[in-house]
């Protein structure tokens, strides 16, 4: 499948509003599952970074992202319909916006409900990091980019800056928030 281009910020599409798929089992859908996927893989063999890409990224308005932690899946429709009262504070950064990372609030736990790419009814819940990448993926379809969420701009930093250091935090804090739900 073909690696797409990924929009960048300051593009308009990435603060739209992104439709439901109509037919999650579409062959539409499958089309862009893959393009998403291939996508994502391409820029994490380029860059050693990437754990999710949504539909808007690639410029299709349409409900639907693609994850690479904890296995391999793309969400149709996907609805986040719980979320724990606990909440960590997690390093973030975006294909859209390549060069930085930022400090965002995230809940530690969120509940999804979706369909898959045959259209079956699916709920995942997510814990720790794929908690936090399903929350940004899914902002991503409400027109709702990462960097809104910032805690202090004070901190947004280059990723030479991050890898030197804040790497690590993003393990510690979600250990952390894990052991305080237990």
């Amino acid at each position: 499948m073909p690696v797409a281009d990924i929009l960048q910020l300051g593009n308009p599409t990435l603060r739209a509003r992104s439709v439901p798929v109509p037919e999650p089992d579409g062959a539409g859908v499958r089309v862009l599952a893959a393009d998403l996927r291939d996508t994502l893989r391409a820029h994490h063999d380029r860059t050693g970074y990437g754990r999710g890409i949504a539909a808007p990224q690639l410029g299709c308005l349409e409900r639907v992202i693609h994850v690479e932690l904890e296995g391999s899946r793309t969400l149709v429709n996907p609805v986040i319909t719980a979320r724990s009262d606990e909440a960590m504070e997690i390093w973030d950064f975006c294909f859209s916006y390549f060069s930085i990372f930022f400090p965002v609030r995230r809940h530690v736990l969120v509940e999804v409900a979706y369909q898959d790419p045959q259209g079956r009814e699916q709920r995942l819940e997510a814990a720790g990091h794929l908690s936090e990448l399903l929350q940004h993926e899914i902002d991503h379809l409400d027109g709702v980019l990462a960097i809104d969420r910032v805690t202090d701009v004070r901190r947004i930093c280059s990723i030479a800056e991050w890898e030197k250091r804040h790497a690590a935090e993003n393990e510690r804090v979600v250990a952390e928030a894990l052991r305080a739900l237990r």
